[in-house]
């Protein structure tokens, strides 16, 4: 069974998106499988900024894929709600990582966020061929080097 852990450490990483009409179901909520996407903005953005960009991974023959997620429902996110997504990069390993997320919302009549949904992914180093590939030493060391951010 997986680790439920998903305590966030530093440095974390913050981004916002705006909930558009296309996220929601007919309620006019979030539906549930777009938390995967929102944690994807967030994980891909963290890197962007502090590491390297996705792209360069591929450019050397690297993908990424998703192995493992685990996501935990607290609130609704509804259309046209700013939320924040929050990312830490907990684990980095030869062939695999692992980031944390929190997804919020400023809740204006309490002056506070609130938690809408936290989790995790879990992602695996692989090559074209679909092969477990230890991440290169240059990717290794960008990845590193988050934990080195000012958040």
């Amino acid at each position: 069974m997986a680790d439920l852990n998903m305590k966030m450490t530093d440095p974390i990483f913050r981004t916002q998106y705006r909930v558009i009409y296309g996220d929601t179901d007919s309620g006019g909520i979030m539906y549930h499988a777009n938390y995967l996407r929102l944690m994807e903005i967030g994980r891909t953005e963290m890197l962007r900024s502090w590491a390297i960009p996705y792209s360069e991974m591929e450019k050397q023959g690297l993908i990424l894929p998703v192995t493992e997620s685990y996501l935990r429902y607290k609130a609704p996110a509804r259309y046209d709600d700013l939320v924040t997504i929050a990312t830490s990069l907990a684990e980095l390993k030869h062939v695999s990582c692992r980031f944390h997320y929190r997804i919020s919302r400023w809740e204006e009549g309490q002056g506070q966020e609130r938690l809408l949904v936290k989790g995790f992914t879990q992602l695996a180093c692989i090559n074209r061929q679909g092969k477990l590939t230890p991440f290169p030493v240059n990717i290794q060391e960008a990845m590193q080097g988050i934990w080195q951010q000012v958040s």
